[in-house]
């Protein structure tokens, strides 16, 4: 699977057009991030579904912190029935910087996050559910057929990916750099004699994305999602790249605070290069060939690039062998 991550930046409309040119593009699935501060993913993921007619679709991610999991159960029903059966459940704990202004913290992801696709998938197989663990449901249910509906976890540190690996269809790894790919297959396979999911896992790697035919410029522009992506990522990860655990914290502070030009300045060269691939086409194909030594599948993920029509079509391209590793 080839897929795009659009965010809810922009408005509803123009993301149904993003999701029209990605399927002509011919990727494979399209996933609406989501942060409070931007626009509701489900209604933009709603909007690219009367738009589109083969693309899959979903959130990624969802968090289950901010609204109730039953509801999130719903909602990505309603999606599926929409779409006729395309979506998908990309389900996550959030990104720490954003949803600690709500009050929230992430003291119990893992288990919150397997709670509510577990929930979830209960409840979409027509099942009234009564849960009583880091959320309360009492009898509830949906009132319509669902169905299946594949489930990713949103996934960085080992316990999720592990625990991803065991119960989940797929995770979307945050991870753009082989390194961290391959670490990340390595949880992978170390739980394929406990899996308990019946179908085949695919480790996606969601990475940070921006390219333009001008490096400089598409670098420029992975400075903002590389500042969540780093204020948000594990020490084991920060290790891994050498990266400061003190300017990374400082990194999540700024974002806390609403001071995003801060924070973006903070960026430092290593996390660029840790967690985005930033670059001329060709750049991007040589380094989504060697997240594929690792990875089943590839979501390029914002800010695509600074302009994003352009970067869908130029990422189309890399993806279909039009761009060479030595171009």
């Amino acid at each position: 699977m080839y897929g795009i991550e659009l965010t809810p930046e922009h408005p509803v409309a123009q993301l149904s057009d993003f999701a029209v040119q990605a399927e002509e593009a011919g990727f494979d699935a399209v996933f609406a991030s989501h942060h409070y501060n931007n626009r509701d993913q489900f209604m933009a993921l709603g909007g690219m579904a009367s738009r589109t007619d083969e693309i899959l679709l979903g959130p990624g991610i969802a968090n289950p912190y901010e609204t109730h999991p039953v509801t999130l159960a719903s909602r990505t029903a309603t999606l599926a029935e929409m779409s006729d059966g395309r979506a998908l459940f990309g389900v996550g704990p959030g990104d720490k910087s954003t949803i600690r202004n709500l009050g929230f913290d992430h003291d119990d992801a893992l288990r919150r996050v397997l709670e509510t696709f577990k929930v979830a998938q209960r409840l979409w197989d027509g099942e009234r559910v009564d849960h009583d663990g880091t959320f309360t449901a009492d009898d509830a249910g949906l009132n319509y057929e669902v169905g299946e509906i594949p489930v990713y976890v949103g996934a960085q540190g080992p316990h999720m990916t592990r625990m991803a690996a065991k119960h989940a269809d797929g995770a979307l790894y945050n991870g753009a750099h082989p390194t961290d790919l391959a670490w990340a297959r390595e949880q992978v396979e170390d739980m394929a004699e406990d899996r308990v999911a019946d179908t085949e896992f695919d480790l996606a790697a969601y990475a940070s994305v921006s390219v333009a035919e001008d490096a400089e410029q598409a670098r420029a522009a992975a400075r903002p999602p590389v500042a969540f992506v780093a204020a948000g990522s594990p020490p084991p990860v920060l290790d891994r790249h050498g990266i400061d655990h003190d300017v990374a914290s400082d990194v999540g502070d700024a974002i806390s605070a609403g001071e995003f030009e801060e924070a973006f300045g903070l960026v430092t060269e290593p996390m660029l290069e840790a967690f985005c691939i930033a670059g001329t086409p060709a750049d991007v194909a040589e380094r989504t060939e060697a997240l594929r030594e690792h990875a089943d599948s590839v979501v390029f993920a914002s800010p695509l690039g600074p302009d994003v029509e352009r970067a869908i079509s130029l990422l189309g391209a890399a993806v279909n062998g039009q761009y060479s590793p030595a171009e």
